[in-house]
């Protein structure tokens, strides 16, 4: 019988900061031979935001809604043998919108998302990686990045709980969902090519990569 399995053309990656997304990202386009989409890191109005300077959410959050959607609505998909990887979705805009935003901001915010939202294409499949506040909270300090230092316990719990009730509702793709609280692909090269090897399969709906190897449907 032939092989029908068609691997994905653009692959997203998701998760919550210092869970592994650009590392992933890097690797998985080394090795499709892919296209590499990497979220916007320049933004002048984030470092006030983690300092609570007034106004500086809806300013943060405006910058990176058009970077974003700069960078994914020039996204083709048409070219044959193309492959792209991205290390985030668009919904990841509102996600921390819905989270840093006041109801007037956010319906201003708004407006301006359902418009870019119809020209921005939807993954074929999202990753997303989990990992406990713990163990975030770890790998931001032995990072010690300037920018994340403001960062708080507290603001990083709650990030932790939108991604978690996202995807936990999430049927736009098929999504492979993996717990990084138990392994580092990061640091352990066998970790990452377990990870890899199961990407390399078919993935339908919503699927799990458990630390021990195990997959799991839902």
């Amino acid at each position: 019988m032939a092989n029908l399995f068609e691997p994905p053309h653009y692959i997203a990656i998701e998760g919550p900061i210092r869970v592994g997304k650009t590392t992933l990202c890097r690797v998985i386009a080394e090795t499709l031979h892919a296209q590499r989409i990497s979220e916007p890191d320049q933004n002048p109005f984030l470092t006030a935001f983690y300092n609570g300077e007034r106004g500086a959410a809806f300013q943060a959050q405006l910058a990176f809604l058009i970077a974003r959607y700069e960078q994914l609505a020039t996204v083709d998909l048409k070219r044959p043998g193309r492959t792209i990887v991205a290390d985030y979705i668009f919904e990841k805009d509102k996600l921390f919108a819905c989270l840093n935003l006041n109801d007037a901001e956010l319906g201003v915010y708004n407006r301006f998302y359902d418009l870019f939202r119809q020209n921005v294409p939807t993954p074929d499949l999202v990753i997303y990686l989990q990992a406990t506040p713990e163990i975030l909270k770890k790998r931001l300090k032995k990072r010690n990045a300037p920018g994340e230092k403001a960062i708080s316990d507290d603001y990083m719990e709650e990030v932790v709980k939108a991604y978690e009730h996202f995807f936990f509702h999430y049927t736009s793709s098929d999504l492979l969902i993996v717990n990084t609280s138990e392994i580092d692909f990061v640091e352990r090269s066998e970790d990452l090519q377990a990870l890899l090897r199961r990407v390399s399969e078919p993935i339908r709906g919503t699927q799990y990569f458990l630390p021990l190897g195990a997959d799991e449907s839902a």
